[in-house]
Order: C-alpha cells, then structure tokens, then sequence
C-alpha cells in the first residue's frame, strides 16, 4: 500500500521536521511541500493525497479556510504551535492534533491512527464532506474575512470590504470591493457570524454593512429605502428598519 501525502506549512524548518521522521515510512509517499494554503489548495486539487500534514496559522489562507473550500478531504494529521484550536480540529475529525514542538513518538502514533483509518478503507463521501463544514460553521466565532471559490479561483474578502450580501437560493451573493462572488453559505449563518455592530440584517433577502449607508428613505407604510454608496437600493422590512434604528 502507498499513501500520497503533502506536508503544509509556511515554516521551513517545520517541513524538514515532519519530512524527516517520514523517512522510515516507505509506505507513505511525500508528493509535496506548500508554504501557504493557496499553494496547498492547488497540490491538493493536481495531487489528490490521501494525508496531509497541516499547519493552521499560515499566510493567505489558514488551515481551517482551506478545508472549508476543498471539494474532498483527505485525512488530517494538525501541526501546530497554538493549542486553542485543538477541540475545533478533533471536531472536524482530524486524524490528530500535534502540539509543536512534538517528538517523533508522538509523531509515530498520530501516523499509525492515520495508516489506519487510510488502510481501513474508510468511504470519503459527499455527506461526510457536508458534515465537516457544519462543523466549521458551529465552531466559529466572529469572522474577520470570507473565503470564496469558483472553480480553481479563491477569493479571500475581508468584511470591512463587503457592500452588502444578498439571498440567492442556496447561497448567498457578497457585493464588495472585490466584486461579486458567490458563497454556498445561509443568510443565518453570516447573520451570526459578522460583526453584530457592523452588519445589520435588514431584510430576509439581505444584510448590509452599515458604514456603507449613504440614505434611508420611507419607501411604503411598513418599508424603508437603504441606499448605500456603491449605489444598491435595498429594502428595509419594518423588523430590519427597527435594527438600524437602534445600532445607528
């Protein structure tokens, strides 16, 4: 048996740790290193490993970013020098959670629970795939950016560059400086996880950043008219009315 594997992680110093205690592994099969998860995202998606070895806090994209835009996860073996972000990984069925700096045994071990699991040949389907990313959308606090991808482009939005977002079925459209993207997210979800002082839900069908509001005007009876300066004319139900009332 051969596992494919990739070792991430924007430390040198850290690849060469893990590339070293693999060596006496002949059954696994290092296909690359990656310094940053957009590199990593592109391995992934040429390579197809079966493990990757993943650092969380890296440049550009993050561990947990980068699994929440892969269409198939392989298994996970964290290396990591920050512990608050154990209980999120075994929440995500990690293989393991290596606390660096670790020792080649407890290398060892999360390596046999992941040739294990590999060898165990257990099924990767879409409902496991659908699970993981609940699991990432109930973990998370307060989102500081949004990760978006259309076929191989990832797109990384930090929220104070967001317009406004809208409903579109079972996504959800983000207006912002960096255009138009699309989000196979609920409308509840970034209702949740945005800044409650900054993004206000104004409407079933929309949220809005408030610093983005050049006018509010009475459109009928129980709707207000919102305005915002990139020009977008939305509309305020009398519920979403009252919010922006009380933050601004």
């Amino acid at each position: 048996m051969s596992i494919k594997a990739l070792i991430i992680d924007d430390e040198p110093l850290a690849r060469q740790l893990v590339r070293g205690y693999l060596e006496e592994y002949k059954e696994i099969e290092i296909l690359a290193e990656c310094s940053d998860g957009f590199e990593a995202l592109k391995q992934i998606q040429q390579l197809n490993p079966e493990l990757i070895f993943l650092d969380i806090q890296m440049p550009k994209l993050d561990g947990f970013e980068l699994i929440e835009v892969l269409a198939e996860k392989p298994e996970i073996i964290f290396t990591t020098a920050y512990d608050q972000f154990a209980i999120r990984a075994f929440e995500l069925n990690a293989v393991d959670y290596l606390l660096k700096p670790f020792s080649k045994e407890r290398f060892q071990s999360a390596v046999s629970k992941a040739i294990n699991r590999i060898s165990g040949e257990k099924e990767k389907t879409g409902d496991s795939m659908a699970h993981l990313k609940e699991h990432i959308d109930q973990s998370q606090g307060t989102i500081e950016r949004v990760v978006t991808r259309l076929g191989s482009k990832v797109t990384v939005i930090p929220i104070d560059k967001i317009w406004y977002i809208e409903a579109q079925d079972d996504y959800v459209m983000i207006y912002s400086e960096l255009g138009n993207n699309l989000k196979e997210k609920t409308m509840k979800y970034f209702e949740q996880h945005l800044p409650s002082n900054t993004f206000i839900r104004i409407h079933r069908s929309s949220i809005i950043n408030i610093n983005q509001i050049a006018a509010v005007d009475q459109y009928t009876k129980d709707t207000h008219l919102v305005t915002l300066k990139c020009g977008a004319k939305l509309r305020a139900s009398e519920e979403g009315y009252k919010k922006l009332r009380t933050v601004l």
